[in-house]
């Protein structure tokens, strides 16, 4: 596993992955709906899969006593880092953000702060749901999974975007700015990641099934 995981961050993981990790910067962008911040990390690992289709990753990865199952765990690893990288990368632009009072709060839904971080977790982690099992079920076809991962993120960040105007828990406790309601803010953040383990979980196990299914 350690191998492939070396193989995975050597040949696997392409360039706009990594540059789009700059783009945590967009937290300083007023009035803007800050998960499209994460959705680049999706576009990142689609690009790391669509380039390993043009270059027969899996195939000639497969020629090296190797099994199936920790072709998908090492490709799941890259995923997981590219996601904790551009959470931690997004940190620093999210407590500049709130030093901004002038510019006040974001007017089209969740500020850039802990809460935020929470509910982004269960929106990657849907991500994984839908696009790696559908990804493994036909390696050849990796187009299609990202256009549904990427529908089912889009809604997410829709309904999590509403609940802040339409919910008032959402509105008066956790799309606030700085320390308030603090321990509403880790809660939320402990379910938040609770939520981005179990999906991710799931999503490596029906991955693993359909992979091992999959004839090559």
């Amino acid at each position: 596993m350690k191998n492939l995981l070396y193989k995975e961050l050597k040949l696997a993981l392409q360039a706009p992955a990594v540059l789009f990790l700059a783009l945590s910067a967009m937290l300083l962008i007023p009035n803007y709906p800050y998960y499209v911040t994460f959705f680049y990390t999706a576009l990142g690992i689609f690009f790391c899969c669509q380039l390993g289709r043009e270059n027969h990753d899996i195939f000639f990865t497969l020629c090296l006593p190797v099994r199936k199952r920790d072709v998908v765990s090492a490709r799941f690893l890259l995923a997981v880092l590219l996601e904790a990288a551009q959470m931690l990368l997004a940190v620093p632009f999210a407590v500049l953000r709130q030093s901004f009072d002038v510019l006040g709060g974001n007017a089209v839904g969740m500020d850039a702060n802990l809460a935020f971080f929470a509910l982004s977790l269960p929106m990657l982690g849907l991500f994984h749901l839908v696009f790696f099992p559908a990804y493994y079920k036909n390696p050849q076809k990796v187009g299609l999974p990202f256009v549904k991962g990427s529908i089912a993120v889009f809604v997410y960040v829709l309904v999590a975007e509403a609940c802040v105007h339409a919910l008032p828990f959402f509105r008066d406790k956790l799309d606030t700015m700085h320390g308030a309601f603090l321990p509403e803010k880790l809660l939320v953040l402990l379910l938040g990641a609770l939520l981005y383990l179990l999906l991710s979980f799931l999503a490596w196990r029906k991955s693993l099934r359909l992979f091992e299914k999959l004839d090559l």
